[in-house]
């Protein structure tokens, strides 16, 4: 990523509270540009029409349930090796395992969305 370009992040399957939250501080902490996808199709076809450097995904979608976890993988297994990373959102330890070994990097819970350590691990791939 270029110090000059916006980052730019695909959130996928918050609901609408959450994905304000989300958007407020990668905006404010990063100044990128946010784009909502709601369901695994929508989020499918937005990611491999654009370039995101961070997807963020929910652990179950607001929208209609679908899992996460099920929307890296199908995610990963239509990528190639420069896919953007993938984080979930969620405070669960054994949610955030299995995202990892469907090929997401570690996220973080809504609960700790203006913590530190959350602004530190999007910062890993959001700093301009």
């Amino acid at each position: 990523m270029s110090d000059s370009k916006q980052p730019s992040v695909l959130d996928v399957g918050q609901c609408d509270l959450d994905h304000g939250n989300i958007g407020r501080l990668l905006s404010n902490e990063f100044g990128a540009a946010v784009e909502r996808a709601q369901t695994i199709d929508e989020a499918i076809q937005t990611a491999a029409n654009r370039h995101f450097d961070l997807i963020l995904v929910n652990r179950v979608f607001a929208a209609n349930g679908e899992e996460g976890v099920a929307f890296i993988q199908r995610l990963r297994g239509a990528q190639h090796d420069d896919a953007p990373p993938v984080m979930l959102v969620s405070n669960y330890d054994d949610a955030q395992d299995a995202a990892c070994a469907a090929g997401a990097v570690r996220g973080f819970g809504k609960n700790a969305l203006s913590a530190l350590s959350t602004i530190e691990l999007l910062s890993a791939h959001l700093r301009r």
